[in-house]
């Protein structure tokens, strides 16, 4: 599936020629959340439509992971898509609203920092360099290149980033600066990532960070920069580094979360048992990558049994490894 614009790609989900158009009294499943995981679920949701021949009708927002969460613990959505865990206010809001919810781990990501081709200075950077890039302390003071590393050019600094409802800006301002959402605010800001793709190709004195789906097919525009983590040793984002570890800090699980009462509707079960069963193959197609069967093993697991909450404390977590992952799913 090629990524189309975003409001283009949604569009597909209604207008598309190869499924029957849903009827009048065609069921709905709302799901919003994360530009993220948009892609997965919504190669999943054209599949599954494929399949209802028009008895169901699934929409796909892009509100952002924190956007998206209001409107799924308002009772708003059915299903939530996440690119971080939840955190602790999003649990007391859902709570609040007698909402409770399914989380279901369903693919990994490697975010990506990324340049223009045109920059012809930069191939790895630190996270040390990226903190002071993108720390509020740097705002209006960091705006050159050599500023950052004297070795660099006496350049404009250019950069582009997630919105701030965006669960991408989460984990990458605590990956890289050490705070959720810690980030200096002189940067171009959006939650469709299509946005950040333009704004980065088209300036040699741009930088930025997107998710590994909309890099991806965008590799002839955009130019990967290697990150020098722990290791100290530059490593580019791939599935093979996401999975065997090497490319941290910037490898981050991906979600959906399914209200409880929603999973009560038959249409929203048999579209979750579907996203859980057959997603894997639609997962890679869109350039992220796909847990071990063991993973969508304990989700479907979790789903079938009513075992509703979180895996996780409410509080951002980086670095996580697919072990990890597993290890905290099976406990929960």
């Amino acid at each position: 599936m090629k990524l189309q614009s975003l409001a283009a790609a949604a569009a597909v989900l209604t207008m598309g020629a190869t499924f029957a158009a849903p009827s009048a009294h065609a069921q709905v499943i709302k799901v919003d959340g994360s530009s993220t995981v948009f892609p997965i679920t919504e190669a999943v949701a054209e599949e599954f439509q494929i399949k209802k021949r028009g008895k169901v009708r699934v929409t796909v927002g892009i509100s952002g992971t924190g956007g998206g969460f209001k409107k799924f613990c308002r009772g708003e959505t059915d299903v939530q898509d996440a690119s971080r865990p939840i955190l602790t206010q999003e649990m007391e809001a859902c709570k609040a609203a007698g909402i409770k919810y399914y989380e279901l781990p369903v693919a990994y990501d490697a975010l990506t920092v990324a340049v223009s081709p045109q920059n012809t200075w930069l191939t790895q950077i630190t996270i040390e360099e990226l903190k002071k890039m993108w720390e509020p302390a740097a705002q209006g003071k960091i705006t050159r290149w050599n500023q950052v590393n004297p070795k660099w050019p006496n350049e404009p600094l250019v950069m582009f980033g997630a919105g701030s409802d965006s669960g991408t800006f989460d984990y990458f301002t605590e990956a890289v600066v050490g705070k959720a959402k810690s980030s200096r605010g002189d940067f171009t800001g959006s939650e469709d990532d299509n946005v950040l793709v333009q704004g980065i190709a088209n300036n040699k004195n741009a930088i930025g960070y997107l998710p590994f789906a909309y890099y991806s097919p965008n590799s002839s525009r955009l130019k990967a920069v290697a990150i020098v983590g722990s290791s100290g040793k530059p490593v580019l984002p791939s599935l093979d580094n996401v999975t065997n570890g090497s490319y941290e800090p910037l490898s981050r699980p991906l979600f959906i979360y399914v209200s409880d009462a929603a999973a009560k509707r038959p249409e929203v079960k048999e579209f979750v048992e579907f996203y859980l069963n057959q997603g894997e193959p639609l997962i890679k197609e869109v350039r992220y990558l796909p847990l071990p069967p063991q993973a969508y093993q304990i989700a479907t697991r979790h789903f079938h049994e009513g075992k509703v909450g979180t895996g996780f404390g409410g509080t951002p977590e980086v670095g996580l490894k697919v072990e990890e992952l597993l290890a905290r799913e099976a406990k929960l």
